[in-house]
């Protein structure tokens, strides 16, 4: 989350009056995040998000993110319910940019989660992906590596000696990313953005799972290799806890089992899993808006990260 486009209190409130959910009683910016501009709204003592769509979501995708979260809601997983306004539409227009409400998830992200928490957080994955097996609609990953290579490519429009160990490990890693693609791995709808700030608790139980806006069709092992990467790293990328680790794949193995062939390709997804990230956050951290009210994180986490899974490479 993050706020891109600056909102006025009538502005607000001329919105908000295309639904039914009441007036305006008050609202706030949300600053955490860096993809799209979200507020806080409050309407007869209920709270809501509002999220404006930024350049990275692109418009013909909203109706899958929209129908995933609604086929969700009905499958009794913890997830933000899209509103619909007046006119029965889910997707509405605000400053010439595509605009939602959507339901508000009680709780908090953990920050250090224990071996309890990151065992919720396997459990939660295996019911998500049992849950999208049989959503039928299908999207492609929007950074998926040849886009990913586009993104790097820009980078090194801006390319300095500050990064320069990154942007040459970059360029033999998408090498072997390429070279080494797996087949015939378990597929389906996965969230792709599973992130400490994107799920959220109540004690060690979680509420409820936010901003599906990287969701698509991949390998179910990437949707892991995700929050293995951000939920059992310390120091900075420095060091992995084994612990963490395991209790993920525990939780998750209630739902579903990983097959040999996932674990066989565990490395090469934690580490595109890691590219992926690296990416992004040095693109992000190259091309940050001066004028953006948004918190800009620095690439060299994921750059240790990167690392270390090249040098184990028998984790699973």
């Amino acid at each position: 989350m993050a706020v891109f486009t600056k909102l006025d209190k009538k502005e607000i409130e001329y919105f908000v009056d295309l639904y039914n959910i009441g007036a305006l009683e008050d609202y706030s910016e949300i600053i955490d995040g860096i993809e799209n501009t979200n507020y806080k709204l409050i309407c007869n003592k209920i709270p809501y998000i509002l999220t404006i769509f930024e350049k990275r979501v692109k418009e013909n995708d909203l109706p899958f993110f929209m129908d995933l979260k609604v086929y969700l809601n009905k499958n009794n997983f913890k997830c933000p319910k899209p509103v619909k306004n007046k006119n029965n539409e889910i997707i509405n227009s605000l400053k010439n940019k595509k605009a939602v409400i959507v339901s508000f998830i009680e709780g908090k992200k953990i920050d250090t989660p224990n071996k309890a928490i990151c065992f919720e957080v396997g459990k939660m994955i295996g019911n998500l992906h049992n849950i999208s097996k049989n959503f039928h609609k299908k999207r492609e990953n929007s950074l998926s590596i040849s886009i990913l290579k586009n993104i790097f490519y820009k980078c090194q429009e801006k390319r300095n000696e500050k990064f320069e160990i990154i942007f040459n490990t970059l360029e033999n890693e998408i090498l072997f990313i390429e070279n080494f693609w797996p087949n015939n791995l378990p597929y389906g709808v996965i969230h792709a953005d599973l992130f400490k700030d994107n799920i959220f608790f109540n004690e060690e139980k979680i509420t409820g799972v936010i901003d599906f806006y990287f969701s698509c069709n991949h390998f179910f092992l990437y949707d892991i290799c995700i929050v293995i990467n951000d939920w059992c790293f310390e120091n900075n990328g420095k060091d992995f806890n084994m612990e963490s680790f395991r209790s993920i794949i525990e939780g998750y193995s209630l739902s579903r089992k990983l097959e040999t062939a996932e674990l066989n390709a565990f490395n090469f997804l934690l580490r595109l899993a890691a590219v992926r990230i690296l990416i992004t956050r040095l693109h992000d951290f190259l091309f940050h808006p001066n004028d953006a009210l948004v918190i800009k994180k620095d690439p060299v986490e994921y750059f240790n990260i990167l690392e270390w899974h090249q040098q184990h490479r028998n984790i699973s």
